[in-house]
């Protein structure tokens, strides 16, 4: 598979951990850790709301937790209990190429959606990984987001529109 991520020009870009509430991790991620908010938002079309964190070094976090109706998550709780590591995320410069080179390796790629210019996606099943999910992914130039006035963490959790500031 190295040979696989390195032929489509894969990024690491983040980890994301599905958990029920975002704000019961902020005392680990942020306050002992020391992740600064970079952004949150919440995403209708597959139900969860998202905050990230970068850390010292590059790393980022991404705290997923369901909205109403969010199967996908629910699924995820169901096996797992009420959370942990859910996803880890690559970027990719062409997301075709990608799909079509993960189908060629039979890593069985799923959940494929590249209708938004702004961020396409799809996911390799964790059968065909070795146990983890792995999501691919292409962000347009811009994610489409207004970034507003700075905002902190806090303020956030209370209004949790969509927001990111780099």
């Amino acid at each position: 598979m190295p040979d696989l991520l390195r032929g489509i020009s894969a990024t690491f870009d983040h980890v994301a951990h599905g958990t029920r509430s975002i704000k019961s991790l902020v005392p680990i991620y942020r306050d002992l850790l020391g992740g600064e908010f970079i952004g949150g938002g919440e995403v209708p079309r597959v139900g969860f709301r998202t905050v990230q964190l970068r850390f010292e070094g590059g790393g980022k976090v991404e705290l997923l937790e369901p909205t109403e109706g969010s199967e996908f998550l629910e699924s995820f709780f169901r096996r797992v209990g009420d959370g942990g590591l859910h996803h880890i995320t690559y970027k990719v410069r062409d997301i075709n190429e990608a799909l079509e080179a993960s189908r060629l390796a039979g890593l069985e790629p799923f959940g494929v959606h590249l209708e938004d210019p702004f961020w396409q996606e799809f996911f390799l099943h964790p059968r065909t990984t070795g146990g983890a999910l792995i999501q691919l992914a292409h962000a347009g130039s811009e994610l489409g987001v207004k970034s507003g006035p700075a905002m902190s963490l806090e303020e956030w959790l209370e209004n949790p529109t969509s927001y990111w500031r780099g």
